[in-house]
């Protein structure tokens, strides 16, 4: 008999571009594939950058934040992300990048956790993706983070908590640990029963190919117990020996 679910695990950081065109591919190749219900996706914290200063001496874009970091001219970075933004327009994910705000993401990671345990995981991820790179929101904010949370669903109490639990900030951790133990070094990561990795936005038959391969193996392992059994005359449970 079939145990519950095969498991994909997809390690993401929400400022990260290609995790939210990572969605999208994901989730169409999901769409298209005939045994989805039987297919459980869960969401993991990652930080690309977390020596970003938790409160930052004003706002600063994505765009001049990369230009100073990496020494390249804003027209150089501009070049460089206008090519990202025509890629999602392929895929659904509409960014405004001289919109996105540069925040630390891990207060954010941590209302991320907080909706995960409340099953509101894929809503979380696509309301803090478009508050990020639509809207330009800054997720490095209290306020900006209870607003979101409540969108979400969640209840303004437990979001205001889980800010200063450190119940979540040990689950953020936790993930970026394990992410850490499996060898991960850029983010979107997906994992497919623990068999089969994908790292970063890959074409759309990538996703598909390995959700089919990943499937197969799973159903195989959960089909039967293994066991060959050769039937002679016996005692049933309900006392019948014959």
């Amino acid at each position: 008999m079939l145990e519950n679910k095969m498991k994909v695990e997809i390690w993401s950081d929400v400022m990260c571009p290609f995790c939210w065109i990572g969605k999208h591919l994901y989730e169409k190749a999901l769409d298209e594939f005939p045994h989805k219900d039987k297919v459980e996706t869960e969401w993991l914290s990652y930080q690309l950058d977390p020596d970003i200063p938790e409160n930052m001496d004003g706002k600063v874009t994505t765009l001049e934040y990369l230009s100073e970091r990496k020494g390249m001219s804003y027209n150089e970075v501009l070049g460089m992300y206008k090519r990202i933004e025509e890629m999602g327009k392929q895929y659904g994910a509409d960014f405004n990048f001289d919109k996105t705000i540069v925040a630390n993401t891990f207060k954010a990671h941590r209302i991320l956790q907080l909706a995960k345990a409340k099953g509101l995981s894929d809503r979380a991820e696509n309301r803090f993706f478009k508050a990020c790179f639509n809207e330009g929101l800054d997720l490095g904010d209290d306020n900006t983070l209870v607003q979101i949370g409540q969108e979400i669903g969640l209840v303004e109490k437990d979001i205001k908590a889980a800010l200063s639990d450190e119940f979540y900030a040990y689950k953020v951790k936790k993930d970026i640990q394990e992410a850490h133990n499996i060898g991960l070094k850029s983010v979107p990561f997906f994992v497919f029963n623990r068999r089969y990795g994908i790292s970063g936005a890959e074409p759309l038959h990538i996703f598909s190919q390995t959700l089919n391969q990943a499937y197969e193996e799973w159903e195989r392992s959960n089909t039967s117990s293994g066991l060959n059994i050769s039937s002679g005359q016996s005692c049933s449970i309900d006392g019948e020996c014959k």
